[in-house]
């Protein structure tokens, strides 16, 4: 089971709230809630190491990554505004490596829940 800690208060943010279930999603692998929440021509920018576009390959990459299992969530900070939101913070994995994460998204409409374009930095800590 993942431990997740939130530091944010989304208070009466819908999109906020949003972001912190699609991170949550992200850390317990829970691909149908991602996929979901995706565009069919979403775009994964994972600087420094690939670039995924289309849902079809955001989902083989989702597979992909699922043994990777993380053990806690950390989320520093939530924002959004618009289009736009981001998030950061730490994930614990159980293979003891942790990773510092920041994420920057782009959401198909102001008033929408579906994700178009994410943009990840993430390093070891």
């Amino acid at each position: 089971m993942t431990m997740i800690i939130s530091n944010p208060n989304c208070g009466n943010s819908p999109k906020m709230a949003f972001l912190k279930d699609f991170n949550i999603a992200f850390a317990k692998n829970d691909i149908p809630f991602l996929l979901k929440s995706v565009t069919d021509d979403i775009v994964w920018n994972m600087i420094g190491k690939q670039k995924i576009t289309g849902k079809e390959n955001f989902a083989t990459a989702l597979e992909q990554m699922k043994d990777s299992k993380a053990k806690e969530l950390v989320l520093e900070q939530i924002l959004s505004h618009g289009k736009e939101g981001a998030a950061n913070g730490i994930f614990k994995m159980t293979d003891g490596k942790n990773y510092a994460f920041s994420d920057f998204y782009l959401f198909k409409s102001a008033k929408g829940n579906q994700i178009k374009q994410i943009t990840s930095y993430l390093i070891e800590v």
